[in-house]
């Protein structure tokens, strides 16, 4: 799945974990960008927020550094932060859902409060935050990508099962006038973090780019050097942005040996190593936060454009990041298997049990089990 259940530590507090990252230009108002995390995946009726945990949005300005078959992003240094927390829930509310009071301090230092669940949430200083459950917009057959590393088939079916159907989430939505309140730009990085609060926060999880740990890093059974080795905690730990020399080869190993793996289910290989024994999207993927440019205009087919234009040694024509309804996991299997050098690979999942809109903020309602208050 995207990000959900990424790792031993997520599963002892699915309140800390997150599942998704999504960026995007706001559809209606091309001065807005939209970022969006979710956690807390297959959360009951009554789930709330921790209050022991800080959730961060990291933003900072990013550039081209190279293109053609050294592709790189070059990051800048300083960098824009976005916590939001969260007070213990006071009460049930009519609905059933708990009441919960959350606040966001922008960069400036301002504070923006809000109610969770209300789908107008709170704004000031150019930023509109919600908080609140909605329904997963993820959608994925994880039976079938499971076959799949198994017998080193491709395994899709036609028809497939939608693991999350019907499931909800936790989402932290934010509406941000670029121009006003971000550094530089238009081209962004974009990362999110959990962290355990107090006077030194601990990084629980932090996510970029979807798919990174579960699908690009978790197969232990192809890399020959940390073949017993469950990385993706030790990923977790890491800060994005300047990830330790000590264990990047651990991660470079872990993903050369998988995308090899990918690469090889069609019978052929279409991203031969270079010269240094590394794939080609190695180091694209390893600068693991989501590449948007605020001054495109909103596109619902987005994802990874930048990269591969950068790639190709071509501009990018869309906004990159990634929008709600994008069907990520057949753009991922698709780049890894086959490059876009045959048949677009279909996991048998097209479309959440409800599509996401766009107008704030975003996500579709909750999912409410039947007999259930709504």
């Amino acid at each position: 799945m995207s990000d959900h259940f990424s790792g031993p530590r997520s599963l002892t507090d699915p309140a800390a974990d997150i599942s998704d990252v999504f960026a995007f230009p706001d559809p209606k108002d091309p001065r807005h960008l939209v970022v969006v995390m979710d956690v807390f995946g297959k959360s009951g009726p009554s789930a709330v927020f921790s209050d022991a945990v800080i959730y961060r949005f990291r933003i900072r300005s990013i550039d081209i550094a190279a293109t053609g078959r050294e592709a790189a992003f070059a990051a800048g240094k300083s960098e824009v932060i976005f916590d939001c927390t969260f007070d213990v829930p006071s009460g049930p509310a009519t609905a059933g859902r708990p009441v919960q009071l959350g606040r966001c301090l922008t960069p400036s230092g301002g504070m923006i409060s809000f109610v969770c669940d209300d789908e107008n949430g709170g704004a000031g200083e150019g930023v509109q935050v919600f908080a609140g459950q909605r329904s997963d917009p993820f959608f994925l057959d994880v039976r079938m990508i499971e076959k799949t590393a198994a017998t080193g088939k491709l395994s899709f079916k036609p028809k497939g099962s939608d693991t999350l159907f019907g499931t909800n989430i936790l989402a932290i939505v934010l509406k941000i006038e670029w121009p006003m309140v971000l550094e530089g730009g238009p081209l962004f990085a974009i990362v999110c973090e959990t962290l355990a609060a107090g006077k030194r926060p601990v990084r629980i999880e932090r996510v970029g780019r979807p798919e990174i740990k579960n699908v690009t890093l978790s197969w232990k059974m192809f890399d020959q050097v940390n073949k017993d080795l469950e990385i993706r905690d030790l990923y977790n730990s890491e800060d994005a942005f300047d990830v330790k020399h000590d264990y990047f080869d651990a991660y470079r190993v872990r993903m050369n040996a998988n995308l090899a793996f990918y690469d090889g289910l069609d019978g052929k290989i279409d991203w031969p190593f270079d010269k240094h024994a590394n794939h080609p999207l190695t180091k694209l993927l390893l600068a693991d936060f989501l590449v948007v440019d605020a001054s495109k205009p909103f596109a619902e087919i987005s994802y990874f454009e930048i990269e591969r234009a950068m790639l190709a040694g071509r501009p990018h024509t869309t906004p990159g990041g990634r929008w709600l309804n994008e069907d990520i996991m057949d753009y991922v299997f698709t780049l890894y298997v086959n490059g876009g050098n045959g048949p677009p690979v279909n996991d048998g999942v097209d479309g959440p049990i409800a599509f996401s809109s766009k107008t704030f903020p975003y996500l579709a309602p909750r999912n409410v089990p039947k007999g259930a208050a709504a």
